[in-house]
């Protein structure tokens, strides 16, 4: 790898870890610590998913209540395939977001969003505040588009997409089977981070 691109990778990095921790309020008055998830976090990231409904489980794109997928996500971050924000309460992990990046060189300019807050913290903004700092994110590493897919089934979270700016992409028909083995259709939403409205970054 050239010197100019080490060093560049190496500023983005640094300017990445400098955002965490940080404290932040929510609207409805929780107060909550933003930081980067990495190998320390395994068994609080175990412990929020193991809490989250059944019905959330359904949706997940992979099981994150089993330790080795817990343990493989890790080391995607470890390895630079994606960043992960969590949002710790008292403690505990109410939230996180995700960015996964594209490994062929023709999608580089892409990142897929995953986004997950515990039921007691949603409506309070939590899940509009990751989605911020995972804009932000994408912005530092040079991302000019990113990504957000779930089924139809999942209006709340299209809502949520909608109303941070993402617009349908592509909608594929039996794209998805959930864990009880039916199939459902997969909705592409995307942003164009070229284009954010700063009022979403946080």
């Amino acid at each position: 790898m050239a010197t100019a691109e080490v060093s560049r990778l190496e500023t983005i990095r640094s300017d990445i870890a400098n955002r965490y921790p940080r404290p932040v309020t929510l609207s409805g008055g929780a107060k909550i610590e933003l930081k980067l998830m990495g190998d320390g976090d395994r068994a609080s990231v175990l412990a929020f998913a193991r809490a989250l409904p059944p019905d959330d489980l359904l949706f997940l794109r992979t099981n994150i209540t089993e330790e080795p997928v817990v343990r493989d996500w890790v080391a995607n971050i470890e390895a630079g395939r994606s960043v992960s924000v969590l949002a710790y309460a008292g403690g505990s992990v109410a939230g996180y977001a995700t960015l996964h990046l594209e490994a062929a060189h023709w999608m580089r300019h892409l990142g897929e969003i995953r986004v997950q807050a515990a039921s007691g913290y949603r409506g309070q903004g939590l899940g509009r505040l990751l989605a911020g700092e995972i804009f932000a994110l994408g912005r530092l590493i040079g991302l000019r588009k990113l990504t957000a897919q779930m089924t139809l089934d999942q209006a709340g979270a299209r809502a949520t997409f909608e109303r941070l700016g993402f617009k349908p992409e592509a909608l594929l028909t039996d794209f998805v089977m959930t864990a009880d083995g039916r199939t459902r259709d997969l909705l592409i939403m995307a942003y164009d981070l070229d284009g954010l409205n700063d009022t979403v970054d946080a």
